[in-house]
């Protein structure tokens, strides 16, 4: 069985999508993929969505 992790953050920089990155896959998640949330106004995402998954054995 597959289990899905998404953490979303409203804070989009380089330093805060590395902290997701090694937090989540220092405890065992397989990192998956990044959805960005964009603003009509601005060229910076609003917010991200960091997707992870991880095999389990229920």
């Amino acid at each position: 069985m597959v289990r899905y992790k998404v953490v979303e953050t409203s804070l989009v920089t380089d330093e805060t999508l590395e902290d997701i990155l090694n937090e989540w896959a220092g405890q065992g998640w397989t990192f998956e993929g990044v959805q960005l949330a964009m603003r009509e106004a601005s060229k910076r995402p609003a917010m991200a969505f960091v997707l992870f998954t991880r095999s389990s054995d229920e």
